[in-house]
């Protein structure tokens, strides 16, 4: 357990999201509560006049408390200048501590390669975001020539979007087979929902419909059919979605229409054939791991030979791009096994792969029944990220987008590889945050930009899917609120 206690709550978020970094895993508490435990460190911060005081003291086992102080100039005028002090100092104490260095130094946010992509339409070369991402954020060498050749990559794959007029969709089926040890995502299980299918397919049509009617005039340029897992469907219910998609949107102008097929348990010839014939251009599906132990530990109930059966069977049925993903981290692997998934990921030859680092949520099984799961081995190492990224390489596939999330194993990143002209478009304008997407179902969220303004705004929708069927009206009035100001050609909603 650690304590944050500070006087100037602007940089508290900064500040316990750089401790999850040195310490993943751990609780936090904001304030000492006389006779409970005293947290093993605890960091107080303290603002004065023209400094900002650091103090960081660990409670070490015989009782010793071990203390370390800094302080540093503070412009309060300019919070973006003194947040960055204040977590390049607190940096410092903890690596100190810990005797760790952080590959993205004192960066906590998901979505690093945004620096570099801002920095190069800002005409900066790459010698200069270079300078500017060590000195301010203390970022290894390695990640920096990362988001660098990410972000121009990115630049490249985005020329043909238009920012203003055009907006991506993005419709969620909150459903999966089971649900994954580590999964925090918005998902039920199908099983519980069959019988009921259609009353959630009644109001996600309901969205889907208002969606169509408020971006009439706009072009639709990408489209996600994403989860939960949307092949959980039954085939019929499955054709549904796709034929109510194609009669409401104009696909004329989408550049890429992906579903996430994911979990190899729940693809069918069926399905699959439903999914060519309403013109999908690029699935996934994910195995994680090639390793049947831990498929069998994380809740995943297939099997490695079915992921080679489906697999083989969408290349067979002619899809021509097929993604993989895989997580490195996971309980009890090491780096012996994931060389073995990528030798078989390398066998199969998918036209690209996400290497996930493991990711600990609040709300996943893994982190909220410790007592269960608290022993488990949770393993992520730059040698294994090294690996994934060489195979990559020999499968010729180049990193196209990049993203973190909190508690991440070994404090890594979460990238995409594809061949050329096999990346997903809309996982870079999901993260990038440059386009208007457009969400609808249960649990998910659109995001409305205004290019112009350089600003973005969000709604989102409830998750759980008794409340989404009971309240859609309620979510298509969030929606107009924000919508109502950036369609072009807007005709009577609602």
């Amino acid at each position: 357990m650690i304590g944050i206690i500070l006087d100037d709550n602007a940089f508290e978020q900064d500040i316990r999201e750089l401790l999850m970094a040195f310490y993943p895993g751990e609780t936090y508490i904001h304030e000492e509560v006389d006779g409970e435990e005293k947290p093993r460190l605890s960091v107080y911060g303290k603002t004065g006049e023209s400094r900002y005081f650091l103090t960081v003291k660990e409670y070490v086992e015989n009782g010793e408390i071990l203390e370390s102080e800094a302080a540093v100039e503070a412009d309060y005028s300019n919070r973006f200048e003194t947040k960055n002090r204040i977590k390049r100092m607190l940096y410092g104490l903890l690596s100190e501590k810990t005797k760790k260095e952080l590959p993205w130094g004192t960066l906590t946010g998901i979505r690093p390669t945004k620096i570099a992509m801002t920095k190069l339409t800002e005409g900066k070369g790459e010698d200069e975001i270079r300078s500017y991402m060590k000195e301010t954020y203390l970022t290894s060498d390695a990640k920096i020539d990362l988001s660098i050749e990410i972000a121009e990559r990115e630049r490249e794959l985005l020329s043909a979007i238009d920012y203003e007029n055009g907006y991506s969709l993005y419709v969620g089926i909150p459903f999966c087979p089971t649900t994954c040890l580590y999964c925090s995502f918005t998902s039920f299980p199908i099983k519980s929902w069959e019988k009921r299918m259609e009353e959630y397919l009644a109001a996600l049509f309901k969205e889907m419909d208002y969606a169509a009617r408020t971006m009439a005039g706009r072009t639709l340029d990408t489209v996600y059919f994403g989860g939960g897992t949307p092949t959980s469907l039954s085939a019929e219910h499955l054709e549904m979605v796709m034929r109510k998609l194609k009669a409401t949107f104009d696909f004329s102008s989408v550049k890429e229409f992906t579903v996430e097929a994911g979990r190899p348990d729940s693809i069918t010839e069926e399905k699959l054939k439903v999914l060519l014939d309403y013109g999908v251009t690029r699935i996934s599906i994910n195995p994680q791991t090639m390793k049947q132990a831990t498929l069998d530990l994380i809740g995943r109930r297939h099997t490695v030979d079915m992921v080679r059966e489906k697999y083989r069977l969408a290349r067979e049925m002619g899809f021509d791009n097929i993604n993989m993903d895989l997580i490195i981290g996971l309980p009890e692997e090491d780096l012996e096994d994931v060389r073995r998934t990528m030798e078989e990921i390398r066998a199969l030859d998918p036209d690209s792969i996400t290497v996930h680092s493991l990711a600990i949520k609040r709300a996943a099984r893994l982190n909220m029944f410790k007592e269960k799961y608290g022993d488990l081995k949770i393993t992520n190492t730059q040698e294994m990220i090294d690996l994934t990224a060489s195979c990559a390489h020999e499968m010729g596939q180049e990193p196209y987008y990049l993203y973190r999330q909190k508690n991440m194993a070994g404090n890594f990143e979460n990238v995409g590889y594809s061949r050329p002209g096999k990346a997903c478009i809309y996982n870079i304008l999901i993260m990038e945050e440059k386009q208007t997407i457009v969400a609808c179902g249960a649990g998910t969220t659109t995001k409305v930009v205004y290019p112009a303004e350089n600003r973005l705004e969000r709604v989102e929708n409830v998750k759980d899917v008794e409340q989404y069927i009971s309240r859609i009206d309620e979510m298509l009035e969030r929606k107009e609120k924000l919508l109502q100001f950036i369609a072009p050609l807007k005709s009577a909603v609602l």
